[in-house]
């Protein structure tokens, strides 16, 4: 992970990581990138990353969805993957929306996830949702965008690097 390697030598900030899968057969289903980038290789970035500097810190954020990654087994793995890494984990109720087959995990199995990890010796927390009612939560509103980009017959160029003009 050549990128958080570089990171390290830069700066000095806490890092987030979208992991949202315990082993790289779900991950790869989710997040197609770590095909190129495994689940192992990025943790062990992360290890380096964080170092023995107390002040760099690793969020790993977590997203819940219904049946998929949601599971003990997933809890499980996720504290096996997670072991001696500096980090603490946010998990992130998925916010539905038209055209995305997930659906969220009920509160209650969102709950039991964290409080397995938390019995692990790993920090847990939940995260408060927001915009749900008006459609405005995270990846609703890209997810509008999206379709409606989709839906007009125009042809979008980009102008400047700044401005996006239709045709």
């Amino acid at each position: 992970m050549p990128h958080i390697d570089k990171l390290a030598d830069d700066c000095d900030v806490s890092l987030a990581i979208s992991l949202h899968a315990p082993n790289d057969e779900l991950r790869n289903q989710l997040v197609p990138l770590n095909q190129r980038f495994p689940i192992q290789e990025l943790l062990d970035a992360c290890r380096r990353y964080t170092g023995d500097r107390a002040t760099r810190k690793i969020t790993i954020e977590y997203v819940m969805l219904d049946g998929i990654n949601d599971q003990t087994q997933h809890a499980r793995q996720l504290i096996q993957v997670l072991r001696g890494l500096r980090a603490k984990v946010n998990l992130i109720p998925f916010n539905s929306f038209k055209g995305i087959p997930y659906q969220c995990s009920s509160h209650d199995t969102i709950r039991k996830f964290s409080e397995t990890l938390q019995a692990a010796g790993l920090v847990a927390t939940i995260r408060k949702t927001r915009g749900q009612d008006i459609d405005a939560a995270c990846g609703q509103l890209a997810g509008k965008v999206s379709d409606r980009l989709l839906r007009s017959n125009r042809d979008i160029r980009v102008v400047n690097d700044s401005q996006m003009v239709a045709q």
